[in-house]
This record gives structure tokens, sequence and C-alpha cells, in this order.
């Protein structure tokens, strides 16, 4: 059971989502605005915050920057009916930990806090793998210095790779991290996604830097 706090100021999705939490035995407690969060940071400590961004007072990306500058350490989960890229970027600069946009489904709700929970304390934000830089906070990574852009679960896929750095990991691994262990996807799925991880990070002609190994999985090994 975790102790949860949402900021949102749709009365009934508020409502919704509360009593979808509630009934996965979490304890929630419910704000509508964001001057409303700030004090009831500073003054507990959660195991998790589910931030809409487009809240009245302060909005969610003040209060998202405002509660990691005071030291807030707490996965923040935001909130999001803007689906722009420039959008989410924000919000992550600003130290949510992961997005989801409305309208959503409950139970993908439930898989990014099951992975925002399972987080461990003290989790390192940023990898490195040869010239390959992954920014947890801020769900950058760039190659040389140059941005890669990666969907999600591209992401997923890649900073799961790369704390397991030259060691093979598995294909149901991978599924774990990126789905949930009581997800329905296959490997064909995973192939799929690697595959295009591999367009987007790897050199014309080069070796890929994702190999696979026959019969294992994949591992990440860069030549340096």
């Amino acid at each position: 059971m975790a102790k949860i706090l949402l900021v949102e100021n749709e009365p009934d999705l508020a409502d919704v989502v509360k009593d979808w939490l509630e009934d996965d035995l979490h304890s929630v407690q419910v704000l509508n605005d964001g001057s409303g969060a700030l004090e009831v940071l500073s003054r507990n400590k959660f195991d998790l915050v589910i931030l809409d961004l487009m809240i009245p007072g302060v909005d969610g990306f003040s209060v998202c920057q405002n509660y990691r500058q005071s030291g807030g350490e707490s996965p923040i989960l935001m909130l999001t009916a803007r689906k722009s890229m420039e959008c989410i970027d924000a919000g992550l600069d600003a130290g949510a930990d992961d997005y989801l946009a409305k309208p959503f489904q409950l139970r993908d709700l439930s898989d990014r806090i099951r992975l925002l929970l399972r987080r461990p304390a003290g989790t390192v934000m940023e990898l490195r793998a040869g010239d390959l830089l992954l920014q947890r906070r801020s769900y950058r990574v760039t190659k040389g210095g140059t941005l890669v852009r990666l969907l999600p679960k591209e992401f997923l896929l890649l900073e799961y790779l790369m704390r397991n750095y030259r060691k093979v990991v598995s294909v149901d691994a991978l599924i774990d991290h990126a789905w949930g262990s009581e997800s329905a996807i296959t490997s064909e799925t995973v192939r799929s996604y690697i595959k295009t991880l591999r367009k987007k990070l790897d050199a014309p002609g080069a070796d890929s830097l994702i190999k696979n190994v026959y019969g294992m999985g994949y591992k990440l090994d860069l030549e340096e």
C-alpha cells in the first residue's frame, strides 16, 4: 500500500481515480489546486504524487519545480490534456518522473504507478554508456551530444539495457520493466521496439549497439 497525493481539479475524474487506487489498497489524499498541494507537500511525505498540470492557482509545472527545488524526492506522475512533446518536455524538465496523457485507461495508470513505486530509493538519475547519456528525470537521451527522441516504451527499454550495461537481459525482464509482469505483450513486440531503437541509436553502416544474444535476450555493448 502506498500513500498517494492526487492533485486534480476535475471532480469526476478525481473521484474515479481515487476509488480505483483505493481498491488497490492505496491511501489517497485529493487536492484540487496548486497552492494547497505545495502546502501539503511541505508538511507531509508521500510515496507518490499524481499531479495534473492544468490546475488553478499555482500550475502543475510550478508545483513540480518548487517541490524539487525544496528537496522533494517522491516520484511525480504528471497528468496532461496537452499531448504536444513541448508540454510533456516542460513537465519532465520541471522534475516529473513520468507522464500520462488524458484521457487514459485506469489500467495504464496502475501500470505507471507500479513502475514508479518500484523504483529504489536513491535511484541514479543519469546513466552513461560510452557517448550515450540517459537522463531519467528529464526523459532525455543524447548520443554524442545529439538529442535522440524516444517514445516512452523505447526509453524504458533503453534505460533497462543501460542499467545492465554489457549484461544479457531476457525478453521477459524487458517486458516486466516496460509493461509489467501481467502484461500480454509478446517477444515480437519487444523485437519491434528494439528494431526502432536501433534505427534511432545506430550510426549508418556500423554494428548495432544493442546485440542479440541467441536464445537469451539482448545486451547493450558500445565499442569504446
